[in-house]
């Protein structure tokens, strides 16, 4: 059953994704609605799982927090690196790094992994705690298609890389829901992740995705389809209740 429903997540997120392309005249509402539906994945969904997965302290702090922390950073060193690397090479300061951008996309779909193993082991449960986990990773696959498609754009990247990354997207759930055929991911292991992802998301909607959607265009409508993207995944949360 769990496969079944992941194939509805592979649908789902190549839905996202195709409406990231039918809109590219739109671009910077694009990025806001992106930046919005990741910002509202980040704290409303990935990081209060994190938080009640991962519940040990670390000298005060949640390790889930610490992780998310440590996400953020490690995203901003790997772009700053990458950034000076393609200065010494005679790359301007304003111009986009590919790789950071290809990064970004792999870890959403070691996301969507996550996802595919979350929602096997949810029916491993029982049958209502995986319909809840169904509705929730179904629904959000949605952002998922639609913010790898973007973001591997975003940095310049080809159109066929953005489709393999939307390829590669679509088909982890599936991948990660019938890995539960053969094992089950320990609950801490995965609250650590979620946090560690998390921050490192944070980090490219508030430094890269947002501040570019803003570049150059009225704002208010941008921030219109950012304020959407966060509304449109409070909802899918609370119809999950999740």
């Amino acid at each position: 059953m769990a496969v079944v429903v992941a194939l509805g997540a592979f649908l789902m997120t190549l839905f996202g994704g195709w409406v990231a392309q039918r809109v590219t005249d739109r671009r910077h509402l694009v990025l806001g609605l992106a930046g919005g539906l990741m910002l509202g994945v980040i704290g409303l969904d990935l990081l209060p799982e994190a938080l009640e997965a991962a519940g040990d302290e670390v000298f005060g702090v949640p390790e889930a927090l610490l992780l998310f922390v440590g996400g953020f950073l490690l995203a901003h060193a790997v772009e700053r690196l990458l950034a000076v690397r393609r200065a010494g090479h005679g790359v301007t300061a304003g111009e986009r790094v590919p790789q950071v951008g290809m990064t970004a996309a792999a870890a959403m779909v070691g996301h969507s992994l996550m996802d595919g193993i979350a929602l096997g082991a949810a029916f491993q449960v029982g049958g209502g705690m995986g319909a809840t986990v169904a509705l929730a990773v179904v629904t959000h696959d949605f952002a998922d298609g639609f913010n790898t498609y973007t973001i591997t754009s975003l940095y310049g990247n080809a159109r066929r890389k953005a489709l393999a990354m939307l390829a590669a997207d679509a088909v982890a759930p599936l991948l990660g829901a019938a890995s539960t055929l053969l094992f089950t991911l320990p609950e801490e292991l995965l609250g650590g992740y979620l946090g560690f992802f998390g921050g490192a998301l944070l980090y490219l909607a508030a430094a890269e995705i947002l501040p570019e959607a803003h570049h150059d265009h009225p704002a208010r409508s941008t921030l219109l389809c950012t304020v959407t993207g966060v509304a449109f995944i409070w909802l899918v949360v609370g119809l999950s209740g999740h």
